[in-house]
């Protein structure tokens, strides 16, 4: 009929004609955005820059397993202990920025360069991704000491003054800064034997090559309940359900040590925005979960979901508090 449309036909020369003109921008646009792969769509790394049996590597494990399930994708562990942690940040600050290459830190990641210069700012030079828990030091004993309380093993510590050491993950570790605080709060003389992790500081501690150390209980509930090490504080407010047999520091009458810590999950620097939402989606989802607060309460910590910028305010002022305290303790690295 005349008074039909005829129908429009678009051919490669009006296309290409529409593009050059900017009039398709933006279907291409879209069509790009679509285009994203999903994440992951291939194994996930995560470092721990300690060796196995650490805390933080027993975390990273948990983590892992979770994550595993949720994705379908595996997650594999890697452990680069040594270089005071160095290792570990300098590998993940030059990998790629594609989410597939994480890692869990403690406090340690940023302590260390307060002592030594490192290849990276310990804040600036990653992406934080996620704040996934805390917890207290337990001071445990080898079982050799002949100490049942906080009480007696500082009137032990006095009367042989420099005869009690003590294990650390490092100098400047989390640990060797508890130490130290403690060493200063009670007058006491604990001499200190650095590892190269928290998993080689707790096997020294069952070996009895050292006598006390200020450990992590996700990485000691075990051994103390079996036997191999004694407990005989905990810096948390109030006793573990898991050992509450264990009186607490303030219990104890030390009750100005405080030795909460945290850890976190920091990416490569220049990570996509869509990737670190997704990843702190995604742990924040498995924090909550029922299975992951029992085995977090098993283990004595408390879960800490914090966002991307929360976690980094988190890392500075920590920086800032961790700062006094080695200046004034005169602490240096081993």
């Amino acid at each position: 009929m005349s008074g039909e449309r005829e129908p429009v036909t678009l051919t490669i020369t009006t296309i290409t004609f529409m593009r050059a003109a900017g009039l398709i921008l933006p279907l291409a646009i879209t069509c790009e955005v679509n285009a994203q792969h999903p994440y992951p769509t291939k194994p996930v790394r995560i470092i721990t820059p300690n060796a196995p049996g650490g805390s933080s590597d027993v975390l990273a494990r948990l983590l892992g397993h979770k994550l595993t399930e949720g994705w379908g994708q595996q997650v594999v562990i890697d452990n680069r202990p040594g270089g005071n942690g160095f290792i570990g940040g300098d590998t993940l600050a030059r990998a790629p920025a594609d989410g597939y290459t994480l890692m869990v830190i403690s406090p340690t990641h940023i302590i260390t360069p307060l002592l030594l210069p490192a290849p990276y700012d310990p804040v600036k030079g990653f992406t934080p991704v996620a704040a996934i828990g805390s917890t207290d030091f337990l001071l445990v004993l080898h079982p050799s000491v002949q100490a049942g309380s906080l009480h007696e093993l500082i009137a032990l510590a006095k009367a042989r003054p420099g005869h009690l050491n003590y294990a650390s993950a490092g100098g400047g570790s989390p640990a060797h800064l508890a130490n130290a605080l403690f060493n200063m709060i009670t007058g006491v003389a604990l001499q200190h034997i650095p590892y190269k992790g928290g998993g080689p500081a707790l096997t020294a501690l069952i070996g009895g090559e050292v006598q006390l150390y200020f450990a992590i209980p996700i990485a000691t509930i075990s051994h103390v309940k079996n036997g191999r090490l004694k407990a005989i504080a905990i810096g948390s407010e109030s006793r573990l359900t898991s050992l509450p047999q264990v009186p607490t520091f303030a219990e104890s009458g030390v009750a100005a040590f405080d030795s909460r810590i945290w850890y976190g999950v920091i990416a490569p620097p220049a990570t996509p925005v869509r990737i670190v939402d997704k990843l702190s989606t995604d742990i924040a989802r498995h924090l909550d979960t029922p299975d992951f607060r029992n085995r977090f309460t098993a283990e004595a910590m408390t879960a800490l979901s914090l966002r991307p910028d929360q976690f980094a305010a988190l890392m500075r002022a920590d920086s800032a508090k961790y700062s006094r305290v080695i200046k004034s303790a005169n602490i240096r690295a081993d």
